[in-house]
């Protein structure tokens, strides 16, 4: 059974009248079928799902990327990637069922894959923890990215989460020590990094694992820092206010290629990825194959020096003043224009007080003298 959004209604009103068309045994018995019907409403259906999917604004984007047939990490890990060997534990705590790693092959290269993993049905959702990882999910991550970074193994990526699971256990055992870990770890990798955001890129849940080289983005996935919701519920105290916050919020893939965040944009099927994920599939592998070419023929530094500078000019193109520093500035001897203004401060700061004592000094002075 498909599952519809609730702006696809007239795509829905369609299909249901094909799938009848196509039936011969209908409820007035046997009946020839009407080809030349059924080929009319495939382009009206074509039309329409041309129409509506490249006007989705970033709230009708949201459901897409949450839309429960979405092909998910598991379908393509099993379908991208040959003689996958599943890898498990944090060795420290247990094992997170809401990622899946493991070293595989791709285009017969070997690599190391790690991907959040919704499920496909309740009891598979129940199982994975609806994609949000606990404190054991990512630094089971760490500890395969540092063994694929030891032993020259690119990583690959699949984010889809809604964040990382706030729950009392996970707290306590250092949810946000484990996601500031896997940033600095995913930083700190001599190996090429791709990570692909298929779904839902929620919060720092998703930015634990999109430290990478490359970030590549599906046309109709999502990355923020907070889901349109919450922040909705926030900044206006309304949850239905998520139009709103969805536009503000910059999460769609278009936007966010602007802002230089995100290096790719995968285009989907009209509709979807859920409704072609043949296509998809060819699509994705071609992208992965085409970044991984260009980062495998990079040294070592040139891996962390790129990633470095990626992330560190995220916002200053177009967006800050002109004498703001760049990302060089920040490890050359301009730093110490900082150390200057800091010490201008401070020697600020000292002749006040320098001034308070004086005054005092002379008060007392007076009182002594009458």
């Amino acid at each position: 059974m498909k599952n519809y959004l609730n702006f696809e209604k007239d795509i829905k009103d369609i299909e249901v009248e094909i799938e009848k068309l196509q039936d011969p045994y209908n409820n007035e018995g046997i009946s020839t079928v009407d080809t030349g019907k059924i080929d009319k409403l495939q382009l009206d259906l074509d039309k329409k799902l041309k129409d509506i999917y490249s006007n989705l604004d970033p709230w009708q984007t949201t459901l897409v990327a949450r839309h429960e047939d979405r092909p998910k990490s598991k379908f393509f890990i099993d379908n991208l990637f040959e003689n996958f060997f599943p890898l498990h534990g944090d060795r420290l705590f247990g094992e997170d069922k809401s990622s899946i790693t493991g070293l595989a092959n791709f285009d017969r290269h070997p690599v190391m894959v790690i991907g959040q993993e919704k499920g496909d049905d309740l009891n598979t959702r129940i199982e994975r923890n609806f994609g949000m990882m606990k404190p054991e999910g990512y630094r089971k991550s760490i500890r395969l990215m540092k063994i694929a970074d030891k032993f020259g193994l690119p990583v690959i990526i699949f984010i889809d989460t809604p964040g990382a699971y706030p729950g009392v256990g996970a707290e306590e055992r250092g949810q946000a020590e484990a996601i500031a870990k896997s940033i600095e770890c995913s930083l700190s990798l001599g190996v090429p990094t791709i990570s692909i955001i298929i779904g839902e890129g929620g919060s720092g849940g998703a930015i634990a694992l999109a430290s990478s080289n490359k970030i590549l983005m599906f046309e109709n996935a999502i990355y923020s820092v907070i889901s349109p919701e919450g922040c909705a519920s926030i900044l206006w105290r309304d949850p239905k206010k998520t139009l709103e916050a969805a536009t503000a919020m910059k999460l769609t893939s278009k936007d966010l290629l602007k802002l230089k965040i995100i290096d790719e944009i995968i285009l989907e099927p009209s509709g979807g990825a859920h409704r072609d994920r043949d296509q998809i599939l060819k699509d994705l592998k071609k992208s992965i194959s085409r970044s991984l070419g260009e980062l495998l023929a990079m040294s070592r530094e040139d891996v962390i020096e790129q990633k470095k500078n990626k992330f560190l000019n995220i916002g200053r193109e177009n967006v800050l003043s002109k004498s703001t520093l760049s990302s060089d500035d920040l490890f050359s001897g301009n730093i110490n224009k900082i150390i200057h203004v800091k010490n201008k401060i401070l020697n600020k700061k000292f002749l006040i007080i320098s001034l308070v004592f004086s005054i005092g000094f002379l008060f007392l002075s007076f009182l002594y003298l009458r």
